[in-house]
């Protein structure tokens, strides 16, 4: 006779679900592929219902259900997702997050527009795993030892290393790590099947390239098109030879073209083909054409010849040509592009090189080891002195008339305002002026498409739709304009994501993760022993200034590992696995809102320290929510009841019991509670267990 359970039906969301009698609603919906979020919940435990996230309505149930709790019934007519239950289960998560000290993701990875794990690649390298480190980088970046190069690391400014002396330097360990991949055959992740779709990309930047790589592993047939020469972008026509080798460049290109992408060149909208007839070939389009013409200097004599854009300056010379630009050149600006015009001039034989800049050296938006090295190959600086007019004789340029200026009060960008001394003005004597404030967008041929104001590309900030139907754009061409390679890359990778739904006719606009964020200050770290930054070896100005040769070195393998050892480790080590901020993203939190409220004296937090006395286990109390899995697993699983709750109300902690020797060597081969923990609060110590 059999003993099997009698057979049950339940309507779940409006879908009939079966199961057995004696099964809970958390276990029907499971069996089911109906998802209810749980934290607490474990299939080798006794139900608990203790976090409360997992309530269902039921009909004619005056009371909401524990669905991990409570048994499921014959008829039963379930709502998983009802008004009432996201309201109850948001407040929920909410409390659990007010209450949460802990961080999801470092600051490095905060800070970084295209948010890659900079501390998981650190932590690779100072293992000694490069190809480890080069894999998470291209889980966000495909580029990484061009971008390693020049980008201007805003990782780094988030870096709490900082607050001992100072921060990583996480962008030249990001090339470290990509040259030795590369040098060793490189590395491509795996590609999906293909899907039979097709996607054409316009601009061949690191946007465009980014693009299409993401698109291209999701199994998608893409094609790259670009108006120039050669892929790259301003990579390869603006960022002068001796900053980013072209042999550099085109490695990580041709890794991308051997995911089957195809790359046309010398290929112009509205020349080899109308935007209309591009669009007509593919599922959907990607424009990413970024911003090629220079903005003018704004100043009478601009059309004198010697006159020219940086953009246009430093791609004439990246072409192979060789401006005329005399002995004596002035470059207007005070940014990265300013930078590489000057430092590009003295390397074509200027004897005297100046950047004229309206403000003080302070307010430069430039990389300050930029501005140093240019000083250091001779440029002189003109600081809070601004182009009045340009002078010319036989209409060549001659000299160039600067007003003087001084700062008054800061204006929206939090740097004091250059202002104008009456009647104050310096000649200087030149045969070229490069202009190198700013950069513009060229849209013709693509005038279906709609602009915003500044008569650029108008996209949707978290699904980068245009106006058109299928076309998609991101990068310096849209909305706010030229930034830096990395903020398009980020962008680009994003919206890939959004065309691949977009191509399985799923219109989901990207959306931020919610994170969880440690306030911290100085006397966090006050007893960290002071290690020195590691300093990238140049070659000598002398040297350098009379060729294009890469000026960096680069670290050697014991400077990188040492450098990439000095990581605080910030963010969390099990942030892909962590059940609490799986759940924290399902609904549009406010957890600021309870947490003000606690910290006007309604409520307390949890205490929030790190314990180490679980000798394998480092156990984190501030990420603890009290679930009390691991010390139900310790008990009711593994039977040696090692791990027990201390105190009452808001002081509750979970604290380990060692009263004999063998029970520490039980914890040692056992790691199981960690393994249960749905934070992130429990983490097996790897050293302790080589040890």
């Amino acid at each position: 006779m059999s003993h099997m359970k009698a057979r049950i039906k339940l309507t779940i969301n409006g879908r009939v679900c079966s199961g057995r009698a004696g099964q809970t609603i958390l276990e029907v919906a499971q069996n089911n592929g109906i998802e209810i979020p749980n934290l607490c919940h474990n299939s080798e435990l006794k139900h608990y219902g203790g976090c409360s996230l997992c309530v269902v309505e039921a009909e004619n149930s005056p009371k909401l259900l524990r669905a991990c709790a409570t048994e499921a019934q014959d008829g039963q007519v379930i709502y998983t997702e009802s008004e009432r239950v996201v309201r109850t289960r948001k407040t929920s998560i909410e409390l659990l997050m007010s209450d949460h000290d802990g961080d999801c993701r470092g600051p490095c990875v905060l800070k970084c527009p295209a948010s890659v794990n900079a501390q998981g690649y650190v932590q690779a390298i100072a293992r000694g795993d490069d190809k480890e480190a080069v894999r998470i980088i291209k889980e966000r970046l495909p580029i990484p030892a061009s971008i390693g190069r020049v980008c201007p690391h805003p990782c780094e400014g988030g870096c709490r290393r900082q607050m001992v002396e100072q921060s990583i330097s996480i962008a030249y360990l990001k090339y470290f790590a990509a040259d030795r991949v590369l040098a060793a055959g490189g590395y491509v992740p795996p590609k999906a099947a293909a899907t039979g779709k097709r996607v054409g990309v316009i601009g061949g930047g690191p946007g465009g390239l980014t693009a299409a790589y993401y698109l291209s592993l999701k199994g998608n047939r893409v094609t790259v098109v670009d108006s120039m020469p050669q892929m790259g972008g301003m990579l390869r026509y603006g960022i002068p030879e001796y900053r980013l080798p072209k042999k550099v460049l085109d490695q990580e290109i041709d890794e991308i073209a051997s995911l089957g992408v195809e790359m046309k060149n010398n290929f112009r909208i509205g020349e080899q083909m109308s935007f209309e007839e591009f669009k007509s070939q593919y599922d959907a389009v990607v424009l990413a054409i970024g911003a090629w013409s220079s903005m003018p200097i704004g100043c009478p004599g601009e059309d004198l010849e010697g006159v020219m854009g940086g953009i246009d300056f430093l791609r004439q010379v990246a072409m192979g040509e060789k401006p005329d630009i005399g002995d004596k050149v002035a470059v207007v600006g005070g940014g990265n592009t300013a930078m590489d015009a000057c430092r590009t001039a003295v390397r074509l034989g200027a004897k005297e090189v100046y950047v004229v800049y309206r403000r003080t050296e302070a307010e430069m938006p430039a990389e300050q080891i930029e501005i140093d090295e240019a000083r250091e190959e001779g440029v002189v600086y003109k600081f809070l002195t601004n182009p009045a007019e340009i002078i010319g004789e036989n209409g060549k340029v001659k000299e160039i008339k600067l007003q003087v200026m001084e700062l008054g009060e800061p204006d929206e960008s939090g740097r004091r305002r250059p202002v104008p001394v009456p009647g104050k003005f310096e000649m200087l004597p030149v045969t070229c002026v490069i202009g190198a404030i700013g950069q513009k967008v060229n849209v013709a041929g693509f005038e279906g498409v709609e602009l915003n104001k500044k008569g650029i590309i108008a996209a949707d900030e978290t699904s980068y739709r245009t106006s058109m139907e299928g076309v998609f754009a991101v990068g310096d061409a849209t909305n706010r304009g030229a930034s830096i390679a990395i903020e398009a890359i980020g962008e680009a990778r994003r919206c890939a994501k959004v065309v691949d739904l977009y191509l399985h006719g799923v219109q989901v606009p990207y959306q931020k993760t919610y994170l969880s964020v440690r306030d911290v200050s100085p006397e966090d770290y006050k007893d960290f022993i002071k290690l020195p930054r590691a300093k990238m070896p140049t070659r000598d100005p002398e040297e350098r200034k009379h060729d294009f040769e890469e000026i960096n070195l680069g670290f050697s393998e014991a400077q990188a590992r040492a450098e990439a050892s000095r990581c605080l480790d910030c963010g969390c080590f099990d942030f892909t696995e962590c059940k609490l901020i799986r759940c924290a993203n399902l609904y549009e939190l406010q957890p600021e809102y309870i947490a003000r409220l606690r910290g006007n004296g309604c409520g307390k937090i949890h205490p929030s320290f790190k314990e180490k006395r679980l000798v394998a286990i480092e156990r984190d109390q501030g990420k603890c929510i009290l679930c009390n899995q691991c010390v139900r697993i310790c008990d009711e699983v593994v039977g040696k009841s090692l791990l027990g709750l201390v105190g009452r109300g808001f002081s509750t902690v979970i604290r380990p019991e060692f009263q004999k020797s063998d029970a520490i060597k039980d914890c040692l081969n056992c790691l199981e509670c960690a393994e249960a923990c749905p934070t992130g609060a429990l983490r097996i110590r790897e050293n302790e267990l080589e040890d």
